[in-house]
């Protein structure tokens, strides 16, 4: 049965797990705003000794490939891509939000994991549970949160919603959503990489090393302030 390797660190809740066909081996979830590039590789050697592993026993690493923090995601993603190319295994990209989501399997209705992304922003998409697997309604995108609301309250169904910082925005929520708006216990709030894990066995897209990417979903604050700045001087003959 083939072994994978899960590693989701798209947001603060930094995640590892080991499966082996849909059998969980081992997990570890911490929900810790701490630099993950210093936790990462201890966690995973943790756990492959936890079960008795060894990297050549992998037979694919899965990674969350975005959106989330632009740090995090890059961290988890150069992780994932250097031991699979040094191991020479497939790599599978699942989304950061469809990760989330997964915690909604069991929800009658729609599911709409966000991530906050600041300025009154979300990473966000729509789901649905059919057969066990979470099927996307609505593609993930950036978005202004009171613009998404007003699109997902016109489907008329009950949301549930799921974000590590849903507290910081559960009056917008309210607003928003109204009666159709369902808040689960601050457990389920959290991506588990058994998820990701179990995504990625039914992910039949088993990527090239060198030709994976993130999906960051927008460009890092840094990168989008210097094109800002070149345009301006661009515009302005400089």
């Amino acid at each position: 049965m083939t072994k994978i390797l899960a590693i989701d660190t798209s947001t603060y809740v930094m995640g590892v797990a080991l499966t082996e066909g849909e059998q969980l081996e081992a997990e570890i979830v911490t929900n810790k705003k701490e630099n993950h590039s210093v936790r990462l590789m201890p966690a995973i050697r943790s756990l492959m000794d936890q079960a008795g592993w060894k990297p050549e026993h992998l037979d694919a690493i899965a990674v969350a490939q975005g959106p989330g923090s632009y740090t995090g995601v890059r961290i988890g993603v150069t992780t994932a891509k250097s031991m699979a190319w040094a191991l020479d295994i497939p790599i599978i990209g699942v989304s950061s939000l469809e990760i989330l989501a997964q915690n909604g399997v069991y929800h009658n209705g729609l599911v709409m994991p966000f991530f906050d992304a600041r300025r009154g922003q979300v990473f966000t998409g729509l789901y649905r549970s059919e057969n066990g697997r979470m099927m996307q309604v609505k593609e993930d995108r950036i978005v202004l949160l009171e613009e998404w609301l007003q699109e997902v309250s016109a489907l008329e169904e009950n949301v549930l919603a799921l974000g590590p910082e849903e507290d910081k925005h559960r009056e917008a929520l309210a607003a928003g959503l109204g009666s159709l708006l369902t808040i689960p216990a601050a457990r389920d709030h959290a991506a588990r990489p058994s998820a990701l894990a179990a995504a990625a066995l039914y992910q039949q897209d088993k990527t090239e090393v060198h030709a994976f990417v993130p999906e960051y979903l927008r460009l890092a604050e840094a990168e989008a302030k210097w094109r800002e700045q070149q345009m301006e001087r661009q515009q302005n003959g400089r």
